[in-house]
């Protein structure tokens, strides 16, 4: 069972990081908020910095520090933090722009149908952080387990 940690404890971080949003979310809007379940894009933790640092952790906690394999995952982790906070963050607040400025343009015309932009798509610094570290303490304790 060891040799599967690599992938075990990711994916745990993953859907934890996720679960972990949809109650947060659900306590502060005090209703559920189903849809959070499948939708991993913005909010705490970042799940897909929780997901790929957990992979960081099992690597570097399991010994491999010194390994090509922990620089390449580190490397990765990496671009996706920065894509979560940057990249993306900046997408979310064109969504926010196009849509403000489609209703606007709609105003008077609904017959007139467009997509509404999905607007929550990115991650602030503190976000992505808290999702660093989740996914180092999922992957601590995960090969502690192991």
């Amino acid at each position: 069972m060891e040799e599967y940690k690599f992938i075990i404890i990711p994916l745990f971080a993953l859907f934890s990081a996720q679960i972990i949003k949809f109650i947060l979310e659900s306590f502060t809007k005090k209703k559920l908020i189903w849809g959070r379940l499948v939708n991993g894009c913005g909010g705490i933790p970042s799940t897909h910095t929780s997901f790929v640092f957990s992979l960081v952790g099992v690597i570097g906690f399991s010994g491999y520090v010194k390994q090509p394999i922990f620089a390449i995952s580190l490397v990765f982790a990496m671009v996706v933090a920065y894509d979560a906070m940057g990249l993306r963050m900046q997408s979310e607040k064109q969504a926010e722009t196009i849509n403000m400025i489609t209703e606007e343009l709609l105003k008077g015309n609904r017959k007139k149908a467009y997509a509404h932009l999905k607007e929550e798509i990115g991650h602030n610094p503190f976000e992505v952080l808290v999702g660093i570290i989740y996914g180092l303490l999922v992957a601590y304790i995960g090969v502690s387990l192991f």
